[in-house]
């Protein structure tokens, strides 16, 4: 097989279809990067699962003179009560450790949570509840506590903090979902997108085609260069697709969101790196695919 003739059709090719050729580039690029970012998404999703469910904490609501709670407001003694409960045999194995929030200072974490919002201005202590933090040692025995305390007097409820991570998990699940159907539908348009680039190159080199047949030479060598120009293109646009992710995890997730919000461990190279080869794969592979499919129904015409 003479490499410099393929190389050479190659190269006309990719010159009289360079309109179509940037189509290619940019569609892959586009779908690729919807691709990466849904990944990366992913994986944050689950190192955030993996950090924050260990850290979740069970909390017990006491009631307060603004609940709707049989008993009224909890007393000293009914506080005291849950105490003993959560010190006792049958509950406390399951906890690592607990401590308790009164009013006044549920009131000034409630406050510097809020700082600056018209929320704060109407919000007295008396409002906020008496709250036993707990950290249990398997965080999925939650169960343990709520069937235990929920109807103790003077508890208001019990609450698993991870109801509100899945909420969270939920919403970012739902963000990555949108991201990969945009991807799939992109990859469909990319895939198209190079059969048609081909089927016209090969349209537009039919007098070339025919003289190729004329003098014996194979269909692999004909299909050659149509496939290596779909692959070309496709694989400019996953390089792009891949500065894109780089940029991203490197300057906006790590230089711009990092030192923002501290307390989550957001994703870095090290996942970005798995991301990366993935795509370029992705989008050799499908280009070649598709490439391959197009000439071979082209010449069979």
């Amino acid at each position: 097989m003479r490499f410099g003739l393929i190389w050479s059709e190659v190269g006309n090719g990719l010159r009289r279809n360079l309109s179509m050729v940037v189509s290619v580039v940019l569609v892959t690029f586009i779908s690729l990067t919807f691709v990466g970012t849904a990944a990366l998404l992913q994986l944050q999703i689950a190192q955030m699962k993996t950090y924050w469910y260990d850290r979740a904490q069970v909390a017990v609501y006491m009631c307060t003179e603004t609940d709707n709670c049989p008993g009224g407001a909890a007393t000293p003694q009914t506080v005291e009560a849950v105490k003993k409960q959560l010190q006792s045999p049958e509950i406390a194995p399951y906890i690592q450790k607990f401590y308790f929030q009164d009013q006044k200072q549920g009131y000034e974490q409630f406050k510097q949570q809020f700082k600056g919002n018209q929320i704060a201005d109407y919000v007295t202590p008396d409002m906020i509840p008496q709250t036993f933090w707990v950290n249990l040692k398997d965080p999925n025995r939650s169960d343990v506590l709520t069937e235990t305390l929920s109807s103790s007097p003077g508890v208001q409820s019990v609450v698993d903090q991870r109801s509100y991570l899945d909420q969270i998990f939920n919403i970012l699940n739902a963000a990555s979902l949108t991201a990969i159907g945009i991807a799939i539908l992109m990859l469909v348009a990319a895939v198209l997108l190079i059969a048609t680039t081909i089927r016209l190159s090969a349209f537009s080199r039919r007098r070339e085609i025919g003289i190729m047949r004329l003098v014996g030479a194979s269909n692999r060598f004909i299909q050659t260069p149509f496939i290596i120009e779909g692959v070309i293109a496709a694989l400019i646009g996953s390089i792009l697709s891949c500065v894109v992710i780089w940029l991203m995890v490197q300057y906006f997730v790590r230089g711009f969101l990092g030192p923002k919000i501290p307390s989550i461990n957001f994703v870095g190279m090290d996942q970005g790196w798995l991301v990366i080869p993935l795509l370029i794969v992705v989008g050799v592979v499908l280009a070649a695919a598709s490439a391959n499919f197009a000439i071979k129904r082209y010449l069979r015409v």
